[in-house]
């Protein structure tokens, strides 16, 4: 199911919260690039597979983490 999962900006800009990039841009937690925009991170991670990375792998797996741990948050919750 994750694999039909499509990685969106917002995930990217929650990823890059956890890791502050001192120069102005946007960095892949995945293989460490930095890059100029938001839309220049995803093009990259869209087609990394394609530039010998795997980031896109790691963002799929990124992401089913979150959502699993949402599901347990609100199955929690009363």
């Amino acid at each position: 199911a994750s694999s039909r999962t499509s990685i969106t900006s917002q995930d990217i800009l929650t990823a890059s919260r956890q890791l502050p990039v001192p120069q102005n841009g946007y960095k892949c937690l995945s293989c460490c690039r930095l890059f100029p925009t938001l839309w220049s991170v995803k093009n990259h991670i869209q087609h990394s597979s394609q530039e010998g990375h795997s980031c896109k792998v790691f963002y799929h797996r990124l992401k089913a983490i979150w959502e699993g741990e949402r599901r347990e948050q609100e199955a929690a919750a009363p």
